[in-house]
């Protein structure tokens, strides 16, 4: 089941207002499922605007701001092999990839769309989910 956010949550995941979500929902730019409840944005449409709004910089190039230790975002994604799985999360502008066992990538629900939060701490990213 893919996950669904409303538009304050995906404006904020994204780092922008929510009027510019309902701009590029009416644009066509991300697609949202209107009910009787308030509109639904597709969790993996978000994860590719997501992406495709905070490329990863250069190597070497470092951005103007610093991060507090957890940064909310959504997962853009998941890398895994038998053993270890590769996470990664735009969490507004910045970009966070961390390395796991698959195990807890599997136990944490962690797929492109899902809603996470990255916990820094010196080289170390650990995940949670709310």
């Amino acid at each position: 089941m893919t996950a669904t956010y409303r538009i304050a949550e995906a404006a904020q995941l994204l780092g922008v207002s929510d009027d510019t979500v309902r701009r590029w929902i009416d644009g066509d730019r991300l697609v949202a499922h209107r009910g009787a409840g308030p509109a639904q944005v597709d969790g993996t449409d978000l994860a590719r605007v997501a992406a495709e709004l905070h490329e990863a910089p250069a190597p070497g190039t470092t951005r103007g701001s610093s991060a507090r230790n957890r940064l909310t975002g959504i997962v853009t994604r998941v890398v895994r092999d038998t053993v270890m799985a590769q996470v990664e999360i735009q969490c507004g502008p910045y970009r966070m990839v961390s390395l796991m066992s698959r195990e807890a990538a599997d136990e944490l629900g962690l797929e492109i769309g899902v809603r996470a939060v990255a916990t820094v701490k010196a080289t170390q990213v650990s995940v949670d989910v709310p």
